[in-house]
């Protein structure tokens, strides 16, 4: 009797319909997530007469780059302004992870004995804050930040959140012998974390720095805050001063020398698409380096138990 060939499942692999229907979800739902930006870059392209006109289409009669031309008229302002939020985002997200790695690695080790002291002194900070009058007090009066570039990057340094989330991550994701085999080749605690436990943590450290990034790179209360010399005001804080300075226009608009054509001819809602343009684009890039890290911290090995 001939032996018959058994053919195993593989539960890995799914079959080619399932795949293309998988795949045919997941383009859509890209397609979906891509098309609003999308439309806002075409929208900020339109004219503006023909926006009022006709309202929002996918292909518009008329293009138009009137809205950049009036954002762009600032000149070298918004190009140090650029310059500025570049240097406040990239600072100040290594400031943060250096912070939070070393914050939250402490109170996700066992051996630590004030452990449960600093994480509820963290978690304490997430229900209760002192306000907004004793946060500038402290900025300005006892920090002496006022018109720095540092009152940008230290409030937004270290936060409470980010904190417990990679708190948990070191403790699901690291395990015990990692740390235990560095103890017993000699290895200090600085030595073990940076050698041992910051390879095993890229995916926690991304994902907790691309959540600074876009804190850093969207903020523009701060700088109303503490800001006032105009060589450091931030792209968000310019952006929404030139959007002030057209509502005051249009507001003013019997008082104004501009005649009532050239009101008219003013880019209300395109501009407002391009400052969205100029403020989400260069941020965009950041989502791809920090998913080359993503993907070569699930690749390291673990420790088998």
């Amino acid at each position: 009797m001939s032996a018959r060939t058994v053919k195993v499942r593989d539960f890995h692999q799914l079959s080619t319909p399932w795949n293309v229907v998988f795949n045919l979800f997941a383009g859509i739902f890209a397609f979906l997530c891509v098309f609003p930006f999308l439309f806002v870059v075409i929208i900020s392209f339109t004219d503006e007469g023909v926006l009022a006109r006709d309202g929002y289409k996918l292909i518009p009669s008329q293009w138009s780059l009137e809205a950049y031309r009036y954002v762009f008229q600032t000149g070298d302002t918004l190009l140090r302004s650029y310059g500025v939020t570049i240097f406040v985002t990239v600072v100040g997200t290594m400031i943060s992870l250096l912070f939070i790695a070393f914050y939250a690695y402490a109170i996700s080790r066992k051996s630590f004995k004030f452990r449960n002291f600093f994480a509820f002194f963290a978690f304490f900070t997430m229900l209760f804050n002192g306000g907004l009058v004793p946060t500038y007090i402290i900025v300005t009066q006892l920090l002496h930040l006022k018109d720095t570039i540092w009152a940008l990057i230290l409030p937004l340094a270290v936060n409470a959140f980010y904190i417990m989330i990679l708190r948990t991550f070191y403790s699901t994701s690291v395990p015990d012998a990692i740390i235990e085999s560095g103890k017993i080749d000699g290895a200090g605690e600085f030595r073990i974390f940076l050698k041992l436990v910051l390879p095993l943590s890229l995916p926690g450290l991304a994902t907790i720095g691309l959540f600074s990034t876009l804190g850093y790179w969207n903020d523009w209360f701060n700088a109303l805050l503490y800001i006032d010399n105009p060589n450091l005001v931030p792209l968000q804080s310019m952006l929404m001063r030139i959007e002030t300075s057209m509502q005051f226009i249009l507001q003013n608009s019997q008082n104004s020398s501009l005649s009532l054509e050239a009101l008219r001819s003013l880019p209300q809602d395109t501009s407002r698409m391009a400052m969205v343009v100029l403020a989400t684009g260069p941020i965009i890039f950041a989502y791809p380096f920090f998913q080359r890290y993503f993907i070569q911290g699930l690749t390291v090995g673990a420790v088998k138990e």
